[in-house]
């Protein structure tokens, strides 16, 4: 590893650099301050020069050994007595050294001349080492809260990616086998319809394929999704099945969640169409306005209580898309309404376009 790479390289987020900046920095302050205290920067220079390699071994070997191994497992009392009689033995050592290579007088700050360990100076200085230490761990548990954060906030985000993709990617397989059986009677009939219907399921089939991976999709292409799915769908029923399809408003660079509308009128087909005898009638609105879609849809249902099933083999299920728009919008972007009256199922959303 070359002294570039060495530099570079990144301890919890933090790279050796920055570790050699603070220390430099805090070293040259502490240098300057003592040596304007003392009136000699050449003592302060040299007592520091003894005293931050200690400073350096009690912060390294507390929140990257010590911390690790006691504190995270709750293990306070060992933790609180190792430190201590560390910081006694580091400053037994300090005042070792102080006393042979800075000056005997190992307090020279303090209230008289002191040659000997006593205990204030034990004390004093077990508390300045308390303070450097304090002073870095703050810095380090600072640094791995933001860590920790930005790394939940990406695993967050890539879960609700994947869950979303996921939730859209889901349209009943029941759907294409019944139009592939269709596309088989007209094309044993010979019918003229067949080159159309094969078109329509191919461009179904390519949206939902390709251009649902994007977060947001363009309105005016899944509009175009619902209305061949629309249509895949008369041919499926012929005459028994009636639906009304408006569309006001400005569709043109608004975007929408992909795949996010289709359910609620597979919805429909499954559960009004295929469950009455005779005429069927669906009513769709799409209107646009102030920068929000308000989307209703209404279908004929059995003369029995309705109830939407939440989850159904192959279908994505209401409660599939409530939980698509909790993960893709804020609560304020939508208003969900579902009504289920006796002989019709209603269904209305409000929704933030973008």
């Amino acid at each position: 590893m070359n002294l570039s790479q060495l530099f570079t390289k990144k301890t919890d987020g933090i790279s050796a650099k920055n570790h050699l900046v603070f220390w430099l920095i805090y070293f040259t302050f502490n240098t300057l301050r003592w040596g304007s205290y003392y009136g000699d920067f050449w003592l302060s220079l040299k007592g520091n020069l003894v005293e931050f390699p200690i400073h350096i071994v009690l912060c390294y070997s507390t929140i990257y050994l010590l911390i690790p191994k006691l504190i995270y497992k709750r293990k306070f009392i060992l933790f609180s007595g190792i430190i201590i009689l560390f910081i006694f033995g580091l400053t037994f050592f300090k005042y070792q050294l102080t006393y042979w290579f800075v000056s005997q007088n190992v307090w020279l700050e303090g209230p008289e001349k002191t040659v000997d360990f006593t205990f204030n100076y034990a004390l004093v200085m077990m508390l300045g080492e308390f303070y450097v230490l304090s002073f870095v761990t703050a810095i380090k548990i600072t640094a791995d809260f933001l860590r920790e954060s930005s790394r939940a906030a990406r695993l967050e985000k890539a879960q609700m990616e994947t869950e979303l993709r996921f939730l859209r990617s889901q349209i009943s397989p029941h759907f294409f086998f019944n139009t592939l059986n269709n596309i088989y009677s007209l094309s044993l009939e010979q019918s003229t319809k067949t080159p159309d219907v094969v078109l329509k399921l191919s461009e179904l089939m390519r949206y939902l394929v390709y251009e649902t991976k994007p977060n947001k999709q363009s309105l005016k292409k899944e509009l175009h999704c619902i209305q061949n799915y629309l249509d895949l769908e008369r041919i499926r029923y012929g005459e028994l099945l009636n639906i009304d399809l408006s569309i006001s408003g400005d569709i043109e660079g608004k975007k929408i969640a992909p795949m996010l509308l289709i359910p609620f009128v597979e919805n429909a087909f499954k559960h009004g169409a295929n469950k009455n005898i005779g005429e069927v009638c669906i009513k769709i609105d799409f209107i646009i306005n102030d920068g929000f879609l308000y989307f209703k849809i209404r279908n004929t249902a059995t003369s029995e209580a309705y109830v939407p099933k939440l989850h159904t083999t192959g279908g994505i299920g209401i409660e599939n898309v409530k939980k698509r728009l909790e993960l893709g919008y804020a609560k304020e972007e939508f208003q969900l309404e579902i009504h289920n009256l006796k002989n019709e199922f209603i269904v209305d959303l409000k929704l933030k376009l973008r």
